[in-house]
Formats: structure tokens, C-alpha cells, sequence
């Protein structure tokens, strides 16, 4: 058989290896500062944090109340404006009738409920009660619903407009004539606008060159989310932030504007928030941990923003039980041993053995494949959870 009869080779799809929290660990600096020296600010347009912590658009997690206690305590809480809080005057009786609920019976009960109407009066209502007590009006809109709502919101007085959807592209192909497009919104809002949820190199650079001021990171890995389960889709928030930052670095150096990027989901722990910046992140936005605040409406259950649709829920009711309040998950003081409070201090602390004096120093970090980290000689607190 001459070369011309070979057949052609086979051709296969090539698998590249992504990581999670638990597959790395952060290699301690040459250098080490004292944890209060380290600043750890973070700015979205013209609104400065003191902290890089954000509250997840969940119903049972921000409502105006927690949004203005997020604010006080240094970070950003975001309200969802699809949820009950604009259907409902008053859906704490809800939020009950939810937690009360067998797991069975929760999503049935979220979706009834989520089949009413978003009032316009309850949006502007719900923005100036966040802005009467002081806080900064963070408001969350899926993409089908921005183009209708961004007038009304930025009328209403909002600060920070988030367009939030399980992936969001620059280019979006629809039989509707014309769909969202980013760069067209920009011209007709004048607030800034955090764009998510992306986890590439290439869809995240575009975003960026829309114009919007943040973009959060993260398909599938929250707590509530069922996304990956449901379609198989999501990158581990590891590799999915390494990405991101790659594409917020080459659009520094392209245009000379920063456009942070926000790692969303799948963080529980101080060790996890540490991960995440040493990774590239800006800034980290939690749901279940702030769920399990006395501050939180939801009565220590919480649910994504998915997990009422009507034909394919991608989410589910979880409960992590109220056991802390809003001060000490952030600042402390703790006696707990397993990294669940105190997470700006584990923030600093982090830091300051990586000898970085802020934000942009500590995600140069070295970070190293490490599957053993969370099991290297740890075999009596294994054998001590076990009893």
C-alpha cells in the first residue's frame, strides 16, 4: 500500500488539566510583613472598598438591610432585582414558607412564587432604602431583563449596575433583532456596570473591551448551583481565575485601564479566599457564608439565581444553618479551627507571609500543584471528625 492509500490519522480532542482550591497551594514568600501592614482595597468605578469581599445576588443573602450592613462593614452586598424583593412588599412570609419546606417541596415552592410580576415601584423602593441608610446601591439584572430595566434603575438612584447570567459573552447569537450588547448599554447608562459570569481568556477580553468596570468569574462552583450537574459545564475557579487575569493583564497593557475581576462561587474558607488572589483575582463575591449570617433574611437557607426557572432549575435550596454573625465571618474574633471566620484577617495574614504589601503584589504569588495540601499529615483530625 503506497502512502497515498494510508488512511488519515485519528484526530482527538485533547483534554488540558484545570485546578480547584484543593488541587494548589500558595508557596510562602523570601520576605514577610506585619498582616496590618497589607492593604486589600478594591474599586469599582468610582466606589472605593475597603475590603474585597461581595455578597452574592441571592434572595435569602442580601436584601436592603444586609446590603447596608455589607457596606458598613467595608465590602458590597449586590440585591437581586428579579427576586422576591421586587415582587413581593413585604416576602419574609415567603422566605419562611421556603425554609420550612421539605427539600422536595423548595423548588416547587420558589418557582410559584418567582411566577409574579417584578413591580417597577418596588425597584426604585428597594435602591433609596438602601441609599436613605448610606450604603452603596449594588443591583443585579439578568441580560434579558437589562435593556428594559437600566433607565429605571439608574434613575432610581443605583450605584453599581451587575448584569449576571450563568455565562455571559460579549457576542450572543438570538432570533430576537437586536440582543444585549454591552458596549451600546454603556452609552446610554452612566454607572458603572460589572458584567459575569465568564471563566476564559478570550471571552473575558472581550467583555472588557465593551467598556464595563468589573467582571465576576465563576460557572457552576456556588454551593446552590447546579449548573455543572445539570449541563456539564464549568471550569474549577483555579484555572477559571489564572484566565481571567491573564485577559485583565494583556488589556492593561493594550489600552493602559484596569478592569478587576471578581472570582464568584465555591468559596468557603479563609484558605480558599487566599487562593483566589494569589491566582489573580481583585476581589471575591460568597453566597452560602454570608447565608449562614444572623444578618441574612433567608433563616440560614439560601438558593442561586436559577434555581426557580420554570422549565430547568440549575440550582437548590441549601442549608447551612445560621452560626455566625457579619462581624465575625469577616473580622473576627474566633475560636473556630477550620477557616470559616475571621476571613479578612486570613486575607492579611496570607499576605503577610507572602511579604506582599497589597492586592496587586500578593497575586504574584508562586502557586504550586499540591493535591496532598489538605491531607499531608493531618491523619488524626481526620480520625477525630470521624467519632
Amino acid at each position: 500500500m503506497s502512502s497515498d492509500d494510508q488512511p488519515p490519522l485519528p484526530q482527538f480532542k485533547q483534554l488540558r488539566r484545570a485546578y480547584g482550591f484543593d488541587d494548589v497551594a500558595i508557596v510562602p514568600g523570601a520576605t514577610t510583613i506585619n498582616p496590618e501592614l497589607v492593604e486589600m482595597g478594591l474599586q469599582i468605578g468610582e466606589h472605593q472598598f475597603n475590603i474585597p469581599f461581595l455578597a452574592s445576588a441571592m434572595d435569602a443573602v442580601v436584601d436592603p438591610t444586609f446590603a447596608v450592613a455589607m457596606h458598613k462593614a467595608g465590602g458590597l452586598a449586590v440585591l437581586n432585582l428579579e427576586g422576591v424583593w421586587t415582587k413581593y412588599d413585604d416576602p419574609r412570609s415567603i422566605l419562611e414558607e421556603v425554609a420550612s419546606a421539605s427539600r422536595n417541596e423548595a423548588t416547587v415552592i420558589l418557582q410559584n412564587a418567582y411566577q409574579a410580576p417584578m413591580r417597577e415601584d418596588l425597584i426604585a423602593r428597594r435602591i433609596r432604602e438602601i441609599k436613605a441608610e448610606g450604603g452603596v446601591a449594588a443591583v443585579s439584572v439578568t441580560p434579558m431583563m437589562t435593556k428594559r430595566l437600566a433607565p429605571l434603575i439608574q434613575e432610581s438612584g443605583a450605584d453599581i449596575l451587575v448584569v449576571q447570567s450563568t455565562v455571559t459573552t460579549a457576542r450572543h447569537e438570538s432570533t430576537s433583532i437586536e440582543g444585549l450588547r454591552f458596549d451600546r448599554l454603556l452609552k446610554d447608562i452612566h454607572i458603572p456596570v460589572v458584567v459575569g459570569n465568564t471563566v476564559g481568556f478570550e471571552a473575558t477580553l472581550e467583555i472588557m473591551r465593551t467598556g464595563v468596570a468589573a467582571v465576576l468569574v465563576g460557572v457552576g462552583p456556588g454551593a446552590a448551583c447546579t449548573s455543572r450537574e445539570v449541563l456539564g459545564i464549568g471550569v474549577p475557579q483555579v484555572t477559571a481565575t489564572i484566565e481571567c487575569a491573564a485577559a485583565r493583564d494583556y488589556y492593561l497593557r493594550e489600552t493602559g485601564r484596569y478592569v478587576p475581576i471578581i472570582t464568584d462561587g465555591g468559596i468557603r474558607t479563609g484558605g480558599d479566599v487566599c487562593k483566589c488572589f494569589a491566582a489573580g483575582s481583585d476581589g471575591v463575591m460568597m453566597g452560602s457564608p454570608f447565608a449562614g449570617t444572623t444578618e441574612a433574611p433567608g433563616r440560614g437557607y439560601h438558593w442561586g439565581m436559577a434555581t426557580p426557572h420554570a422549565n430547568l432549575p440549575r440550582g437548590t435550596r441549601v442549608q447551612v444553618g445560621v452560626n455566625t454573625t457579619l462581624q465575625k465571618l469577616l473580622y473576627g474574633p474566633t475560636s473556630r479551627t477550620d477557616g470559616t471566620e475571621n476571613l479578612v484577617g486570613a486575607l492579611r495574614t496570607a499576605m503577610g507571609m507572602c511579604g506582599a504589601h497589597n492586592i496587586r503584589e500578593f497575586q504574584q504569588a508562586e502557586m504550586i500543584v499540591a493535591p496532598a495540601i489538605k491531607t499531608e499529615g493531618k491523619i488524626y483530625q481526620f480520625a477525630q471528625a470521624g467519632q
